[in-house]
């Protein structure tokens, strides 16, 4: 089985583990991702990450945050940039999601980055995906 999108599979899974209310959801183990996960955890969009090995595969295990009345703290997910389609900013178009409400990860030259740290650090990239 091979997949042309790693990344959307992993928004994915995360969009579709929120709405049925699952506490945790596990995608298959990337530096990416695992950068992605990182990101989503230091803006409180998730709990924590894990990554573990399971039958010779390291897999990523995401714990997803819920409000109270168990509402998904992750509203949307959306990939902006596909393999087929890429999209780059520089430094003074960084995108603005829901006007500061939700964040963009960015992939730079410093790593992966939120829109806020691009626009601090002044370094443009690509949008890999927005999350509100």
């Amino acid at each position: 089985m091979s997949m042309s999108d790693p990344i959307a599979d992993m928004l994915t899974r995360i969009r579709n583990a929120n709405a049925v209310g699952h506490e945790t959801v596990d995608c298959p183990h990337s530096r990416l991702k695992s950068e992605i996960a990182r990101v989503l955890k230091e803006e409180g969009f998730i709990l924590d990450y894990t990554s573990q090995s399971q039958e010779r595969k390291k897999i990523l295990r995401l714990y997803l945050k819920y409000g109270t009345d168990q509402e998904p703290v992750i509203k949307g997910l959306r990939r902006v940039s596909t393999p087929g389609c890429r999209r780059y900013v520089d430094s003074d178009t960084v995108p603005r999601v829901l006007g500061g409400l939700g964040l963009a990860i960015m992939s730079t030259s410093r790593g992966l980055l939120t829109d806020r740290q691009a626009r601090t650090s002044r370094v443009g990239g690509e949008v890999m995906c927005h999350v509100w």
